[in-house]
């Protein structure tokens, strides 16, 4: 099944999802430096964007009966925490993540929501420590499995949390979005793509899980598949301002990441498309687009 997903109006219903290199678990693509404010942004950036995506997969789970107590695994800044509660008004979230700021930038948008007492944190580094999930219902992983050492290792303790019929929905990215047409800009066409192959390289070193197949981990983990969706998502950049954003701040954590690597004349392009005061800055194109891809897995215990 394919699904379109189109620029919601509404800010931060959603989930995790995917910049250039996060540390930790939680969700997003390449490797560099860790700069918390950034990915902070990127990936309340990312929930914007992407909430009405993410609406349409929590509304796809294959649920039995309504989850009263939800894990999400690599929350990030709660794009997933907040598209779980609102589909399920009567759950609970225990969100969970190695990095305080993002759960720190969680718990502002909890309080602001109204949320606060459905919502409870875990700062945990899933390849050092098992933490305590309680007895879910429900554990959501959006694009921060790939992110461990161990996946099988967290499944296998996901397996055993989890209680019995309970659901694991497992999202996972082909790569971080594309923004410009194929032939832009004028002066370097395909300097988007020439960043993305760098990024890719240096991701499938330090993330060998990135892009993986699911399904067959899920069964060994002691899983029941109950269902795979593939997911195209194409959202006009004409739809909303977050769309350019996005763009620019995804391009420049591409930059920063590829910068050791590409030639000086796609840095040079990548730096005007990069200058908000340029004529030329990605923020003045008519012409951007978010297109990306992910596949959903949703198992039972």
């Amino acid at each position: 099944m394919t699904h379109t997903a189109h620029t919601p109006h509404t800010a931060h219903a959603a989930q995790s999802p995917e910049a250039p290199h996060h540390s930790h678990q939680h969700g997003h693509d390449g490797h560099g430096h860790d700069d918390s404010d950034a990915q902070v942004e990127i990936l309340d950036l990312d929930a914007e964007v992407l909430a009405e995506h993410i609406a349409s997969i929590t509304a796809w789970l294959p649920v039995e009966e309504s989850p009263r107590r939800i894990v999400d695994l690599g929350c990030g800044t709660g794009a997933g925490t907040f598209a779980l509660l609102a589909r399920f008004p009567d759950a609970h979230v225990t969100a969970v993540d190695a990095s305080a700021a993002h759960l720190r930038r969680l718990r502002e948008k909890a309080c602001a929501l109204g949320v606060e007492d459905r919502v409870r944190t875990v700062q945990a580094d899933l390849d050092t420590s098992g933490p305590d999930l309680g007895t879910p219902d429900l554990v959501w992983a959006s694009a921060s499995l790939h992110h461990l050492a161990d996946p099988d290792r967290t499944l296998r303790q996901v397996h055993g949390a989890l209680a019995p019929g309970g659901l694991i929905a497992v999202v996972e990215l082909a790569g971080f979005p594309r923004f410009l047409p194929e032939d832009a800009p004028v002066e370097r066409p395909g300097v988007e793509e020439r960043c993305h192959a760098a990024v890719d390289r240096d991701s499938a070193e330090h993330m060998p899980h990135r892009g993986a197949d699911w399904g067959p981990k899920l069964t060994a983990a002691g899983f029941t598949v109950e269902g795979e969706r593939p997911v195209t998502v194409h959202i006009d950049g004409s739809r909303s301002p977050a769309v350019g954003r996005y763009a620019l701040s995804g391009l420049q954590r591409m930059r920063d990441n590829a910068a050791d690597v590409l030639v000086p004349e796609d840095l040079a392009a990548l730096d005007r498309l990069l200058d908000t005061d340029s004529p030329h800055s990605v923020l003045r194109r008519d012409d951007l687009a978010v297109r990306t891809e992910r596949t959903v897995w949703a198992a039972r215990r």
